[in-house]
């Protein structure tokens, strides 16, 4: 998914909108499509069950009609005998002058497929219609015959209206005449059954397309919602970043203004008043030369001293923007000498043990955990009131980790103080943009600071190049 996304050059918040919409249309259709199968399963059930009942009313109907219709003659054919044509005669016209409705009648056949009555159809009476099939292929005579001799059933065939002339389908009934060779019947057609049927099922699928409409409009408004949400969030987000960015900005002005102004007054305070003083002591000097005043020497070396004085203060502040020792020597080193001099100016008892790497430090990590040393004991300085700070460097199978901890009064007791806040961010940005992680942990006896990272940043070691065990402290490592 992720390569997609790369190939398509889709922005992050087209990303989050298809991981949103996606998943919900997908979804959606899979509701709609189970929907649908369901409803339509159901619904042809039903369909299929009310179609039944109609047919066997249909059935039911016929039998009455046929029962009805031969208890009207029972008497004439029980005692006539097969070749009584009185009595055939008086039962044809019984049956031809039975009709009902606008289609109904009764039809008579003889087993060789002769027609003997249709009261409704006079143009088949008399002829053979053995081999007459309707529109489908169905012998619809023989099949007549079939039942008949079979005892009594139903046919469903398609027959011509009498009014129309039209194929409709029918549900015909047989009943048998065996002594006379008869088969006797009457049907009726189901063409308002079908046409109740299709519309029911064309009801049916109007309603499973008003479900996929209302699904979809759902869907739709759906996917607005989460198009105006994701717009909203990327809009506040953009905002918030940008507001962030912003502070960011600001603090990174607020901090070069501060390390500007610090140097200024280093410069100031130090060199500064440091060479005004060596120049009046060369300007004495000169002076005595001039004068030959045996005390020229005396002033020559004092201003030597201020100016050895200046030399080391330069280093000094050179050291404290960069220090040389952390490209020259490594990481541990560069330590040392921060807690030797942070020991010999605030006169805080300071320790700093490490242990030989079996891997090296990548330069990002080395000036990281350098200025997170010198913001921490920076923060001790000012605000802690320690009277130890111990500082702890060590390699271990998933990276570096850089431990520093006092004996001060926490950081809680200082909020009134912005500056640690500030220092704290800027150690918490630092390991964020090299994967790591910063925990502080503070109370009323002290605080400690432990910064990891990753195995990722640390190099394989050179060839030739042994590690002493992790846990034997050296003061001398590159790191």
């Amino acid at each position: 998914m992720s390569v997609l996304f790369d190939r398509l050059r889709l922005t992050y918040g087209q990303k989050l909108f298809l991981l949103a919409s996606v998943p919900l249309i997908l979804a959606a259709s899979a509701i709609a499509l189970l929907v649908a199968a369901q409803s339509r399963a159901l619904a042809e059930r039903e369909i299929r069950s009310l179609e039944t009942q109609l047919i066997e009313a249909k059935k039911r109907e016929l039998r009455n009609y046929l029962t009805q219709a031969r208890n009207g003659f029972y008497f004439i054919y029980g005692s006539a005998s097969p070749e009584d044509e009185a009595s055939k005669e008086t039962v044809q016209q019984i049956l031809a002058a039975m009709i009902y409705g606008d289609e109904g009648f009764f039809f008579v056949y003889d087993y060789d497929g002769n027609n003997i009555v249709s009261p409704r159809q006079t143009e088949m009476i008399n002829r053979n219609w053995w081999n007459l099939q309707d529109s489908e292929g169905t012998a619809v005579v023989q099949e007549f015959i079939f039942t008949a001799r079979s005892g009594a059933g139903y046919v469903e065939h398609l027959w011509p209206k009498p009014s129309t002339g039209e194929e409709g389908r029918m549900i015909t009934y047989i009943t048998s005449f065996p002594s006379w060779r008869w088969a006797v019947g009457t049907g009726v057609f189901i063409d308002d059954v079908l046409a109740s049927v299709a519309a029911t099922r064309a009801e049916v699928e109007t309603r499973v397309q008003q479900t996929f409409f209302y699904i979809s409009i759902i869907t739709l408004a759906a996917l607005l919602v989460v198009f105006l949400s994701g717009l909203f969030l990327n809009i506040r987000e953009r905002r918030l970043a940008d507001a962030k960015l912003k502070e960011l900005t600001q603090r990174v002005f607020d901090t070069q203004e501060q390390e500007r102004g610090r140097v200024a007054r280093e410069l100031h305070d130090g060199i500064s008043q440091i060479l005004v003083g060596i120049k009046y002591a060369l300007d004495i000097t000169r002076r005595r030369v001039e004068a030959g005043d045996v005390r020229a020497g005396e002033t020559l070396d004092k201003g030597i001293g201020n100016l050895s004085m200046a030399i080391n203060e330069v280093r000094r502040i050179s050291r404290d923007l960069r220090p040389g020792v952390l490209d020259d020597l490594g990481l541990g080193p560069a330590l040392k000498a921060l807690t030797d001099d942070f020991r010999q100016r605030t006169g805080i008892d300071t320790g700093f043990n490490t242990v030989v790497f079996r891997n090296r430090l990548d330069q990002d990590a080395k000036i990281a955990l350098y200025r997170i040393a010198q913001e921490a004991l920076t923060n001790v300085e000012r605000h802690s009131g320690a009277s130890s700070v111990q500082i702890d460097l060590r390699g271990h199978r998933t990276g570096a980790t850089l431990r520093i901890s006092d004996d001060g009064q926490g950081i809680e007791t200082n909020r009134r103080h912005p500056s640690p806040g500030i220092g704290l961010r800027n150690m918490q940005e630092r390991m964020e943009q090299l994967g790591g992680t910063l925990r502080v942990l503070s109370s009323r006896s002290g605080t400690v600071i432990e910064a990891q990272v990753p195995l990722s940043h640390l190099l394989p070691p050179e060839k030739g190049d042994k590690a002493a065990p992790q846990n034997s402290p050296a003061k001398k490592v590159q790191a």
